[in-house]
């Protein structure tokens, strides 16, 4: 099974890295380059494990994923559910941890290694060899310009005020947010 992987340090806290990993709505849109829409299905209202969701892509394909696991603040992952023809399967998930040089007593000057990581099989069995080669090549091109965009997001004042915004009252962090849902 083909895994890919990218990963990037950004200038925030753990809680409020995974945040921004799990926005939707306008805000998503102003770091992801990859989706042109995201939302929940089934009346959710919120990410928690078991949570579909629907996700269609810039270019048109659309994808039905389940939350397999959701623990803020340091992972999330999630696994496909119905999705384009050529994938048999297809799985996601971020991790999220305190980067080495981290001032724990002063979280304003925290810093977050933040991991995307997929791993996809392709379809039909016969092309599969070649297709998870190719397959490969793009998701990396893919999952690097979508976490450079998450870096971007992690430094855009917007999306920190939205995050920040969306915390609920008793969140003992600022940044562990419940995502904005459009």
């Amino acid at each position: 099974m083909p895994v890919v992987e990218s990963s990037v340090i950004v200038p925030v806290d753990p809680a409020t890295a995974f945040a921004v990993s799990q926005t939707s709505g306008d805000v998503r849109l102003r770091w992801d380059p990859f989706i042109r829409s995201q939302r929940f299905l089934d009346d959710a209202t919120a990410p928690a494990k078991g949570v579909r969701t629907l996700t269609r892509h810039r270019a048109g394909l659309r994808m039905v994923s389940e939350y397999v696991s959701y623990n803020p603040p340091t992972n999330v992952g999630m696994k496909m559910v119905e999705g384009p023809w050529f994938f048999a399967t297809m799985a996601g998930g971020w991790r999220f941890s305190p980067a080495p040089g981290r001032d724990v007593g002063h979280p304003e000057h925290a810093v977050t290694r933040a991991v995307w990581r997929y791993s996809f099989t392709c379809r039909p069995a016969w092309l599969a060899p070649l297709a998870e080669r190719i397959g490969s090549w793009l998701l990396s091109r893919d999952i690097q310009r979508r976490i450079n965009g998450f870096a971007r997001g992690c430094a855009d004042p917007v999306v920190l005020a939205a995050v920040r915004e969306q915390a609920p009252p008793s969140a003992s962090h600022p940044g562990l947010a419940t995502p904005d849902r459009t």
